[in-house]
């Protein structure tokens, strides 16, 4: 009895010591396993700058939402002055503007609620470029039947092709074709590029389009083939021929073995690796220019009684951004509104021109936009658009006016403009810039038209 008091006794005693150890056991594990606060953190990047603005985007970790922040800027003297900012997301794109160009700021945000600070970002924004462009013209043709150009390669101040149709008469009164032209720093040949093929009865077509990436690496195309032309002997494929419904109207690629073409009745093609193959658009509209960075491309077109579309080309899969009746002769500041001609692009945004303005848009554009013109509609009348940077964009159409864009204000040369006139295409590279089309006359007597502007 007492032995079984006596070990009844010790397990009274023993178990308020086990419950101890067991509670302080689960007391350790249980603190290990509480989770300590996750650092907050912001971090700024530049999205992009033009002269007068900056786009930063803000990214943000475990900071609770929503919240406030103070965004601090500091300008080039010095001084500085602050916003408070409303996030309801954990990354924001700031946009800022009213800044000066060529210009260095500085950028920081600071939580308000709690204790995280961003890096310090510093900005520096575009330098203005000169409007100083002088201009030399050129005129060919104006026998026997109307010329024209209608595309033009310009690879640098001492190599510029153009093609279209220039008819001349020879000495003997007979009508001769051309159907390109060529620059070499100092003077026009005129070229005869035979496109003649199983898929092309016509020896010397009109060429409708060009794209150069060397002196002897050129595409054309007479609207329907593609050649390979080295500057002097051409390679025809008609493996894109089969493809299309209607003419070629514009090519455009990254290098000549990845090239997409463009043209009427919503046609688009891509060529990579030797072959053709067809991209359905889903529109019938006329495709007129295309645009590329990377793997973000563009095409915009429109046809009288159609809509006007601006498609983004996706892992070659189309999507319509734009197929629109209602704003085709609705003029808008906030939306791509007018007929589309031409599209062009850096690495940030989006440049749609259509009849009325310029329209400046994010890649992921929906269709908003700003126009950027901002001039009255009945003066604009450009249809090609191409540019070196944001700061530096140049645009050319109707009655022979070429505008340029430097940053901040738009500049006209006067000197060109020219009732008779229409600048189908132009390009620019560096301080050089090529503007090709046609000077109406009387029909036959119609003439091709070039300018070189330099700067």
């Amino acid at each position: 009895m007492a032995a079984y008091s006596g070990k009844n006794m010790k397990s009274k005693i023993n178990f308020p010591l086990f419950l101890i150890f067991l509670l302080i056991f689960i007391c350790i594990i249980g603190c290990n396993s509480v989770e300590t606060p996750s650092e907050l953190t912001l971090k700024l990047n530049l999205e992009d700058v033009s002269c007068t603005e900056a786009w930063i985007k803000l990214e943000t970790t475990n900071l609770p939402l929503p919240t406030t922040v103070i965004l601090k800027q500091t300008d080039p003297n010095g001084d500085s002055k602050s916003q408070i900012l409303n996030l309801t997301t954990q990354d924001s794109l700031l946009y800022i503007d009213s800044l000066l160009p060529n210009k260095n700021y500085q950028y920081q945000v600071s939580s308000i609620e709690n204790p995280a600070t961003s890096n310090e970002l510093s900005v520096t924004t575009l330098d203005t470029t000169s409007h100083n462009f002088s201009f030399e013209s050129f005129v060919f043709g104006g026998q026997y039947q109307s010329s024209i150009l209608y595309d033009v390669a310009l690879l640098n101040n001492n190599s510029i092709w153009a093609v279209g149709e220039i008819y001349i008469l020879d000495s003997l009164g007979q009508p001769i074709r051309y159907n390109a032209v060529h620059w070499d720093g100092n003077q026009w040949e005129l070229k005869r590029i035979n496109m003649e093929s199983s898929c092309n009865p016509v020896t010397y077509p009109p060429l409708r389009a060009i794209s150069a990436f060397s002196e002897n690496n050129i595409i054309v195309t007479s609207g329907g083939s593609i050649g390979w032309f080295d500057g002097e002997t051409i390679n025809v494929d008609c493996g894109v021929n089969p493809l299309l419904t209607g003419s070629i109207n514009k090519i455009w690629g990254s290098s000549s073995n990845d090239l997409y073409v463009v043209g009427n009745d919503g046609n688009i093609a891509h060529y990579q690796n030797g072959q053709w193959s067809r991209i359905e658009s889903g529109v019938s509209t006329d495709l007129l220019d295309i645009c590329g960075k990377g793997e973000d491309i563009f095409i915009g077109g429109w046809r009288d009684f159609q809509p006007s579309v601006l498609l983004k080309l996706e892992n070659g899969n189309v999507q319509k951004i734009i197929e629109d009746e209602d704003n085709l002769f609705n003029y808008r500041t906030d939306f791509i509104s007018g007929a589309i001609y031409s599209a062009w692009m850096t690495e940030k945004k989006l440049y749609v021109l259509t009849w009325y303005d310029l329209y400046r848009a994010n890649i992921n554009t929906d269709g908003t936009a700003e126009a950027i013109w901002k001039g009255p509609i009945q003066n604009w009348g450009m249809i090609s658009v191409r540019g070196n940077n944001a700061n530096d964009i140049i645009a050319s159409g109707v009655p022979g006016k070429i505008w340029h864009y430097n940053g901040i204000s738009w500049h006209t040369y006067n000197e060109l403009i020219d009732s008779r006139d229409e600048l189908r295409r132009i390009e620019i590279k560096g301080n050089v810039c090529v503007a090709v089309g046609e000077r109406y006359e009387n029909g036959i007597e119609d003439k091709a038209l070039i300018h070189i502007g330099k700067r």
